[in-house]
């Protein structure tokens, strides 16, 4: 009984911390944690409990909009003050690692409830790849994913610890500038190089622009997923005084990366369960950053090419030249949504 015992706590703490042997292995852009076997709704529920008693700061909630109903998804958007006051130091232009994203969601022809997140270390090293400070901000991206980790795993089910593709290389990632022979489509950029200006009149200074931008968001008509315009605002956090990140969302995103992502994959996709890409959703939302930037303030959104990559590259190469058009129709209307020109 004993031996038992132990078996079990060594298997909770070696999932727990793992997967830390990253040097050698393969990065999932996104890490499975549990297979629930609760139902969605008492998933979810369990879910948001555990993050009142957890040091993570709960942001919001999405409902994910999936294609016919066909599978239900829903993301949580949180942060954590010890990896931020980690990343204190860094540019403000590096704060889209900090957001942390948990995803529920049904996939199988049972529709077995699945939760997994936005994985912490990999965006790390994407966007701390030139920090002097480089080990220290992976290391408390490990305590942040562990945290993660540590929660989930304690609602009822079986828990996981698989990093799901697209995955790549610590080098790889450090060095993110798109994958195979669609790097040419997102020009070949760094997250900072794909990190784009918005025309915005910043003269009433930085709090002035974050509440201009944030009811020129408001003020938009949000269409159906046929149509990129407008933007729902998800969460709206201030990560530092430098630094406020909004996370935005709308029916045609939704749409267009469950579909694509789903379209080339066999894996989980059956009549019952049709958009196996619904495992993606941690990739939501998608983000403007407001930041003092030296002297200057800007507001930025990222090439969406770029970032379409970094989420569903596992999508495959068809898939992109399929919808080459896709990102720049978003991130346009990103841009349409929030121009406050002189």
């Amino acid at each position: 009984m004993k031996a038992r015992v132990w078996m079990a706590v060594v298997t909770i703490a070696a999932l727990i911390s793992a997967p830390l042997s990253y040097a050698a292995d393969k990065i999932g852009i996104f890490e499975s944690i549990l297979e629930s076997s609760q139902s969605f709704s008492e998933t979810t529920a369990a879910l948001e409990s555990a993050l009142e008693n957890s040091s993570l700061q709960l942001h919001a909630t999405h409902d994910v909009r999936v294609p016919e109903g066909a599978h239900q998804a829903k993301v949580f958007v949180l942060t954590s003050p010890a990896y931020a006051k980690a990343a204190a130091a860094e540019s403000a232009r590096t704060v889209s690692a900090q957001i942390l994203r948990i995803a529920v969601y049904t996939q199988g022809d049972e529709h077995t409830t699945f939760v997994n997140m936005a994985n912490p270390v990999a965006h790390a090293m994407v966007f701390y790849a030139k920090s002097p400070n480089y080990d220290e901000l992976v290391a408390a991206a490990r305590n942040a994913a562990a945290e993660i980790r540590q929660l989930v795993i304690a609602l009822p089910g079986t828990a996981l610890s698989e990093q799901q593709e697209p995955r790549r290389s610590e080098k790889h990632y450090r060095k993110f500038k798109g994958d195979g022979p669609a790097r040419m489509m997102a020009k070949f950029r760094t997250f900072k190089k794909s990190q784009l200006s918005v025309d915005v009149n910043t003269s009433g200074g930085f709090d002035a622009t974050v509440d201009e931008v944030a009811a020129a968001l408001k003020a938009g008509s949000v269409s159906d997923a046929s149509d990129s315009t407008g933007w729902e605002t998800i969460t709206q956090i201030r990560l530092r005084d430098d630094a406020v990140y909004i996370g935005l969302t709308n029916p045609y995103i939704e749409d267009k990366m469950i579909r694509i992502n789903s379209r080339f994959r066999s894996d989980s996709k059956s009549e019952l369960s049709p958009y196996p890409g619904v495992d993606h959703v941690a990739a939501l939302p998608t983000e403007v950053l407001i930041v003092n930037d030296g002297d200057e303030i800007k507001v930025l959104h990222y090439g969406q090419m770029w970032r379409m990559q970094l989420y569903f590259w596992d999508s495959g190469y068809r898939a992109f030249t399929a919808n080459v058009g896709v990102p720049s129709k978003i991130a346009s209307s990103i841009e349409d949504a929030i121009e406050i020109k002189d």
